[in-house]
């Protein structure tokens, strides 16, 4: 099934891939989760080896292949035994450089996108708020013009790089009074004046940092608008689908993930005289969650083909989300138990993968609010359009 998107060249990549993160990155796995730091040295490596370029133009410095290096990027971060660290290199790649990519002007795509892509630049994506998470709608936070500056102010939240970007990426209304027709979107430079960013303590993703960010009158360039003014609602619906097509990947991957180190435990684990992987309960229940996990990579590969084509696929991608962030807890949850005593020791990666696997149906959309977006597609009959620059 792999041959039908993955050539010799992604093999290729995978491997090199692999070999990278389990010498430059696992043996500092332990230290991050523990500090809750990620070094800065490791984004210059990534950047140094191309993988913050893949999928951007040569011109600002990356490589212009299609997305399924991307996936093959997303699914190895998942397999290093750190969500928390896999998600704030594709929070970086993914959230706050797509945007620059697609909506930024030249001046910021030298400034920050060039920057990015080699690792000398962070960058976060800020949408979510403390009164509304997912609806995004909903947010307070405004960007005023007075001549030709635009001045912030207001808070988002659970923002992944949140202390350590360099640049945020934030969505802002500037013509409240239109609703979701007057949010746009902002280039924001975190050196100046009137930011202050709060790390949060987090249930899982510990080697991650998200953080809680407060604009106080914070002075922007009008050419730090991306994009139109009040074009900013339908930018960032249209980025949600490879977002959520991210999620789901990852999903599927840590599954696979759990699902291998589980099999190999249980062929290594005796309980009354057998290796308990020849239990037909325990086999079956393995067997159950491996289908699940395969539809649901099945599923999430069609959808990044149709993506990589340039198609509209939010719903499909929603439908990703919704379905692989589901299967991996289970299956995560189904594995932990599998281990017994073991799976809930620290030392293991169960413990560790079913608090980070948690976030799965909450980040990038509640599978609440998902379930409604789907509703009003296929019951409502709503069709959502992508942005027209």
């Amino acid at each position: 099934m792999n041959s039908i998107y993955f050539t010799e060249e992604h093999q290729l990549f995978r491997v090199t891939l692999r070999d990278f993160l389990h010498k430059e990155v696992v043996p500092h796995i332990e230290k991050w989760e523990k500090t809750g730091t990620i070094e800065r040295f490791i984004w210059k490596k990534f950047g140094e080896m191309g993988f913050f370029g893949i999928n951007y133009p040569e011109a600002y410095g990356g490589m212009n292949l299609d997305l399924f290096y991307t996936v093959i990027f997303l699914e190895e971060l998942q397999k290093i035994k750190s969500s928390g660290f896999a998600a704030a290199m594709w929070a970086h790649a993914y959230l706050a450089m797509t945007h620059l990519n697609a909506e930024g002007d030249e001046q910021i795509k030298q400034d920050y996108l060039v920057p990015s892509i080699s690792g000398d630049k962070i960058g976060a994506l800020c949408i979510s708020e403390p009164f509304g998470g997912s609806d995004v709608a909903g947010m307070r936070t405004l960007a005023v013009k007075k001549g030709d500056k635009y001045y912030l102010n207001g808070s988002k939240t659970f923002i992944t790089n949140g202390v350590y970007a360099d640049y945020y990426v934030v969505a802002a209304k500037t013509s409240p009074e239109l609703g979701n027709k007057g949010i746009s979107i902002f280039l924001v430079d975190t050196s100046n004046p009137g930011i202050s960013a709060t790390k949060l303590d987090k249930l899982g993703w510990k080697a991650s940092d998200t953080a809680e960010i407060a604009f106080d009158n914070v002075e922007i360039s009008e050419k730090n608008l991306m994009g139109e003014e009040g074009k900013g609602f339908p930018y960032i619906m249209q980025h949600f689908a490879l977002e959520r097509l991210i999620m789901a990947i990852n999903a599927h991957a840590r599954s696979e993930y759990a699902i291998d180190y589980t099999i190999e435990y249980m062929s290594q684990r005796e309980a009354f005289g057998s290796t308990i992987n020849k239990f037909q309960a325990l086999r079956h229940t393995m067997v159950e969650h491996a289908t699940d996990v395969e539809h649901c990579k099945v599923f999430n590969y069609a959808a990044v083909a149709r993506l990589n084509k340039g198609e509209y696929v939010v719903k499909e991608a929603t439908m990703a989300k919704l379905k692989s962030t589901k299967v991996a807890d289970e299956t995560i949850y189904s594995c932990l138990q599998m281990l017994g005593g073991y799976g809930y020791m620290e030392e293991y990666p169960l413990a560790r993968l079913s608090r980070d696997s948690r976030l799965g149906p909450i980040g990038g959309g509640t599978s609440e609010i998902l379930k409604e977006i789907l509703s009003k597609m296929i019951i409502d009959k709503q069709n959502y359009q992508p942005a027209v620059k």
